[in-house]
């Protein structure tokens, strides 16, 4: 029987590298985990029961474009996103704070009212408010909540980064207020301060005052190096509580999520599987493999001989060669599918080379083998 009531253990160590398990009334979630990106209530170009049969445990949905579309009112009629996707394992949202600064010609902030956007698809008038976030993750029936945040662009301007976190904190206060004593569901608040280590730990002080089940870095892989991240990341995880997961946003590359699992980290998300596969690059075991290269027209390997999802392994490098320069939409189906099967897998190693006190080992062979 399920546990009722969101939890997180620690399992083990290898230096900074984490495993743990977070435990939610859909299941189990394995840590360092990789969450497929189902923005609008799908991973693009892939099925929902082939994604569970690579081994992911959870996925991620937006509430900014769930409450565009398909809307809370119909959300509520499938009591959530769950059964209206035929998902039944764990969802995390994102509550709209990404949104504040990619469609920033969208919106503008109002600290009382929230984010006030200009809809994307009908020019409609929608205030996001950091109560409103709450109510639609709600709705969407979300297994871990996050609170609204304001996530400004990458910058050195201090004092735009010590504003958006007055905002975030106030904003954080507001969501778990309305959030209220949910032990079922997980609520994440989120740090902020770009690559200066006294704001992050200033924005990461004020969160854990107000208390949360776990903590996200916000505000990165923005644009940054990623040896600037790397850098933040080691200057402050350590200052985020021990027994929370720690979920680093909207990353990334392979060795992004090493470099990110070797400071502490917990937990990633990105688009770059599915956004990969459509471009014909896919990640494997090989390295990166850009399939529309002339080398592989009659490479009659497969990309791995040991996936039998969709009979992958049956499909050879030749084969999706042809199918993208063919423009078949069959190749991004199959590319993105084997992506977010590579990251599982690349995620079990690291979780099995941490439990083995090997994870060092694992980190120098691939730190770089991806670039």
């Amino acid at each position: 029987m399920l546990k009722t009531e969101f939890s997180f253990e620690l399992l083990t160590q290898n230096d900074r590298a984490r495993v743990g398990r977070i435990k939610t009334v859909r299941g189990e979630i394995d840590t360092p985990a990789f969450m497929p990106v189902g923005t609008q209530g799908t991973v693009k170009g892939v099925f929902l029961d082939d994604i569970e049969k690579t081994g992911a445990q959870i996925i991620l949905g937006n509430t900014y474009h769930l409450l565009l579309r398909p809307g809370i009112d119909l959300l509520k009629k499938f009591n959530g996103l769950h059964k209206f996707i035929n998902w039944d394992r764990p969802i995390l949202t994102d509550s709209g704070g990404y949104q504040i600064m990619s469609l920033s010609k969208f919106n503008k902030i109002d600290k009382k009212l929230g984010a006030i956007f200009k809809s994307h698809l009908d020019g409609k008038k929608i205030i996001l408010s950091p109560e409103k976030s709450i109510q639609v993750q709600k709705a969407i029936n979300s297994d871990i909540i996050m609170v609204l945040d304001e996530c400004p662009k990458l910058t050195k301007d201090k004092n735009i980064l010590s504003n958006a976190i007055q905002t975030s904190n106030e904003w954080a206060k507001r969501s778990k207020t309305e959030f209220g004593n949910n032990k079922a569901k997980g609520l994440f608040g989120i740090a902020q301060g770009g690559l200066y280590k006294d704001l992050r730990i200033e924005s990461i002080n004020r969160l854990i005052e107000i208390g949360f089940d776990g903590y996200a870095m916000g505000g990165l892989a923005v644009g940054e190096k990623q040896l600037d991240m790397f850098k933040i990341l080691n200057e402050t995880v350590e200052f985020l509580p021990k027994d929370k997961p720690r979920y680093l946003m909207g990353v990334g590359t392979p060795s992004d999520i090493l470099g990110a699992v070797k400071e502490g980290i917990d937990m990633f998300d990105c688009v770059l599987p599915t956004r990969s596969g459509r471009t014909g690059l896919a990640y494997s075991w090989e390295g990166k493999l850009n399939l529309k290269n002339s080398k592989f027209k009659s490479d009659a390997s497969p990309l791995d001989s040991n996936c039998d999802i969709k009979g992958l392994k049956n499909y050879s490098k030749s084969y999706l060669h042809h199918l993208i320069k063919s423009e078949e939409m069959l190749a991004s189906m199959l590319i993105s599918l084997h992506n977010i099967y590579f990251y599982q897998q690349f995620m079990r190693e690291i979780r099995k080379n941490i439990k083995n006190k090997t994870f060092d080992i694992f980190y120098r062979e691939y730190i770089n083998f991806f670039d």
